[in-house]
């Protein structure tokens, strides 16, 4: 199994958060091999969208993967980061550290107050990838409302995640299959998965507490949704969005994109 990120004296938590960064990243492609280009696609679509020097606010952000690309590629964004888990906002918090541009908020997004937490009361553009499958279709659907109050008029949101259309059972079945043949083979490689990489988080003397934390609010895993693409457009067309449609997708995922 591969170590754990090291642990150092320096700094005031004594954390390698880069370290961190990057082995949740490589945890993440175990699954989804195609990730980074998720995110180039989702940038390429701000850009075009609403420019360089966009106010986003990052949802569900876990340990800031969205607003840490947003920055390089665009230096003069600002990011709202907002998220439940303690042990992926530890880590988000250790990232950006000093970093006037970005503004870490806890909240649940089930709680129908959420929003009243965040600085800002409209966005250019809300993000999110690989996190809201873990809501089931009903808050998902009032959620979507909350967010289209949020998007400015010409702005944009995008939900990059596992999509499911229910009507290729054949396909689906054999893109699955496909997909766990090189999942396997990455794993005997040495390649972590979820549990895997909890473990590690879990013997981190920093990040023990907050992971502890983590596993109290949400379990193992929250057993949510994973609707098609076109209930994912339908439903936000229905909460206030002009247009919305699919800008990027592959075998098993889909970067949905809907427009104020």
């Amino acid at each position: 199994m591969t170590d754990a990120p090291t642990t150092t004296t320096t700094g005031t938590t004594g954390a390698d958060w880069g370290a961190w960064q990057e082995s949740w990243d490589r945890q993440q492609e175990w699954y989804m091999p195609d990730r980074e280009e998720r995110f180039r696609i989702m940038l390429d679509m701000v850009e075009a969208l609403v420019g360089t020097a966009p106010r986003v606010l990052d949802l569900a952000c876990g340990t800031g993967s969205i607003t840490a690309r947003l920055l390089a590629r665009f230096p003069d964004a600002v990011s709202t980061g907002v998220d439940l888990d303690p042990a992926l906002l530890a880590i988000a918090e250790g990232t950006f550290a000093g970093d006037d541009r970005v503004t870490l908020v806890t909240a649940d997004l089930k709680d129908p107050e959420w929003t009243a937490r965040l600085p800002y009361d409209s966005y250019d553009a809300v993000l999110t990838a690989t996190a809201l499958h873990w809501l089931h279709s009903e808050p998902l659907a009032a959620l979507y409302g909350q967010v289209a109050e949020l998007v400015r008029d010409g702005g944009v949101f995008m939900n990059a995640d596992h999509m499911i259309d229910d009507s290729t059972p054949r396909i689906n079945a054999a893109e699955r299959a496909r997909r766990h043949r090189g999942m396997d083979q990455a794993k005997a490689a040495g390649a972590l998965d979820w549990a895997d990489w909890w473990q590690l988080a879990a013997q981190d003397p920093v990040l023990a507490g907050p992971t502890a934390r983590r596993f109290e609010i949400y379990g193992e895993h929250a057993e949510g949704d994973m609707p098609s693409a076109a209930w994912h457009a339908r439903v936000l067309r229905e909460k206030g969005f002009g247009e919305a449609r699919a800008v990027w997708c592959s075998p098993s995922d889909t970067l949905l994109l809907a427009l104020k």
